[in-house]
C-alpha cells in the first residue's frame, strides 16, 4: 500500500470518529483502559527509584549533605522530559510522547543500577536524570484521558488515571527489601535492587502505550474540534489564538500545581534519612514511603468526583491547608514514632493529591486542543524544576538546622497558594472544550 493510500485510510478513520458521537465515547473510555494499564507499571517503576534514591547517594558519596541530590536530579531530568513529551504529544500524538518519556525512563533505570555495581558516581547522576523521564510521563499520561473528556468529566478522568497509578506506586517501595535481596544474590549492591525493577516495569509501560494506544485520542480529539470550527465558522485564526488561553486559570494551575510538588518533594525526600538517623530499617522506610504514595494516588476517583462537584478552588485550598498540616505533624513527631511519621507522609500525599488533580482541571480548562499538550509540558516543566528546588534544598536545610525545620517551612510555604486562588477567581475561569 502507497504513502497516499495510508494516508487516505487514516484520514478516513479520523472521520468516522467525528462523524460518530458514539465511537468517540468507545474511544474514551478504551484510552482510559490504557493509561491505567500504563499508570500501573509506570507508577511501581517511579515509587522504586524514589523510595531508595536518597539512601542511595548516601551510600555512594558518604555523606547526608547531598542526599537530596537524587531527587533533584531526577526532577530535573522530569523537567527536560515534560518538555519533550508535551511537544511530541502536541506534534505527534500522545502515543509517541508518553511511550518515548516511559522507554527512556526505563533506560535511565538501568544506568543506576550500573552505576551502583561500578561505583560511579557521575554515571549515577547522568542516569538519574534520563531516569526521571519516567516520572514527568508518568505524570503526563494523565492528560491523555481527558483528551475525549467532557469538561464535566476531566477531574473525574484525571483521578482514573492517578487511581491506577496507586497499584504500582504501593507495590514498588514494599518491595524493596525484596528486591535489594534479589539484587544481593545476583552479585549487585542490594540499594540497586529496586532500579532493577523501575527499569522493567518503565519498559513495559512504555511497549503498552506504543502498541496499544491506536487511534491516537488527542489527534481524534483535534480532528473533531477542527471539525467543529468549519462547520459552525464561528472562530478566524485571530480569534482562536485569543480565545485559547485563560491567563489567570493558567497562572493559578501553574502556582498551585508548583507549590505542592516542592513541599511535597523537600519533605518526602528527607524522611527516608530522618528515619536512617534514629534506627529505622530498609523495610520500614519502604513502607511508610508507601502509604504515602498510596496517599498521592489511592484518593483519586473520590477527589477527582469532588473537583468536579464542588468546586476546584475549594479543593486546592484544602491542598494548601492539607500540607500545612502535614509539615506541622511531621515537624512534632518523634523520630522514633512510626505511627505518626506514617500519619504525616499520609497527610503529606493527600494533601498532594489535592493539589495536582484540581491544578490539573483548572490547566485543561484554561486551554485548548490548539495548544494543550505543549502547555500542559510546559507547566510539568515548572512542577518539576520546583520539586528539583525541594529535592536540593532539603538536603542543605537538614544538614544545617534540622528535619523539623524543614517541614514547618514547607507547610508554611503551601499557604501562599490561597493568595494566588483568590486572586484568579476574580474572574471566572473559562471552560474551553
Amino acid at each position: 500500500m502507497s504513502y497516499k493510500q495510508d494516508n487516505s485510510a487514516a484520514i478516513d478513520k479520523l472521520q468516522n470518529y467525528i462523524d460518530s458521537p458514539d465511537k468517540q465515547r468507545a474511544l474514551y473510555r478504551r484510552t482510559l483502559v490504557i493509561v491505567v494499564l500504563s499508570q500501573i507499571f509506570g507508577g511501581a517503576g517511579l515509587a522504586a527509584g524514589i523510595t531508595v534514591g536518597a539512601l542511595l547517594a548516601q551510600d555512594m558519596l558518604g555523606t547526608d549533605s547531598f542526599s537530596g541530590v537524587p531527587t533533584a536530579l531526577f526532577t530535573l531530568g522530569s523537567a527536560g522530559a515534560a518538555l519533550l513529551v508535551g511537544r511530541l504529544s502536541q506534534r505527534y500524538g500522545r502515543r509517541s510522547g508518553l511511550a518515548a518519556g516511559f522507554l527512556a525512563g526505563g533506560i535511565g533505570a538501568i544506568g543506576v543500577v550500573v552505576s551502583a555495581i561500578t561505583n560511579n558516581i557521575l554515571l549515577l547522576f547522568v542516569s538519574l536524570l534520563i531516569y526521571g523521564s519516567g516520572g514527568a510521563t508518568n505524570l503526563q499520561a494523565r492528560y491523555a484521558g481527558t483528551d475525549l473528556a467532557s469538561p464535566k468529566q476531566r477531574a473525574t478522568a484525571i483521578s482514573i488515571a492517578m487511581v491506577s497509578t496507586t497499584f504500582g506506586a504501593v507495590a514498588g517501595p514494599n518491595l524493596v527489601g525484596v528486591m535489594g535481596r534479589f539484587a544481593t544474590k545476583i552479585g549487585v549492591p542490594a540499594l540497586s535492587g529496586p532500579f532493577i525493577l523501575a527499569a522493567a516495569t518503565y519498559i513495559l509501560a512504555g511497549f503498552v502505550l506504543l502498541v496499544l494506544m491506536r487511534p491516537d485520542p488527542l489527534i481524534v480529539a483535534k480532528a473533531i474540534a477542527d471539525e467543529k470550527r468549519k462547520n459552525k465558522n464561528i472562530l478566524s485564526n485571530r480569534n482562536i489564538n485569543t480565545l485559547t488561553f485563560n491567563k489567570k486559570g493558567i497562572i493559578a494551575a501553574a502556582t498551585l500545581m508548583v507549590l505542592t510538588q516542592l513541599v511535597m518533594v523537600a519533605i518526602m525526600t528527607m524522611t527516608p534519612v530522618h528515619m536512617g538517623q534514629h534506627g529505622h530499617g530498609l523495610s520500614e522506610v519502604g513502607m511508610i514511603i508507601g502509604f504515602h504514595v498510596g496517599a498521592m494516588y489511592l484518593p483519586s476517583l473520590l477527589t477527582g468526583i469532588l473537583v468536579d462537584k464542588i468546586g476546584r478552588t475549594f479543593m486546592a485550598i484544602a491542598a494548601g491547608v492539607t500540607l500545612l498540616s502535614a509539615g506541622v505533624l511531621a515537624a512534632m513527631a518523634p523520630g522514633e514514632s512510626i505511627i505518626l511519621l506514617t500519619l504525616a507522609l499520609i497527610l503529606l500525599g493527600l494533601g498532594w493529591n489535592f493539589g495536582l488533580i484540581s491544578g490539573t482541571a483548572i490547566l485543561v480548562d484554561s486551554t485548548n486542543h490548539t495548544n494543550r499538550a505543549k502547555m500542559q509540558g510546559t507547566v510539568d516543566v515548572m512542577v518539576a524544576l520546583s520539586g528539583a528546588t525541594g529535592g536540593v534544598f532539603s538536603g542543605v536545610i537538614v544538614a544545617n538546622s534540622s528535619y523539623a525545620t524543614l517541614s514547618i517551612a514547607g507547610g508554611i510555604l503551601s499557604l501562599l497558594l490561597i493568595p494566588v486562588l483568590i486572586w484568579s477567581s476574580s474572574r471566572k475561569i473559562k471552560v474551553q472544550a
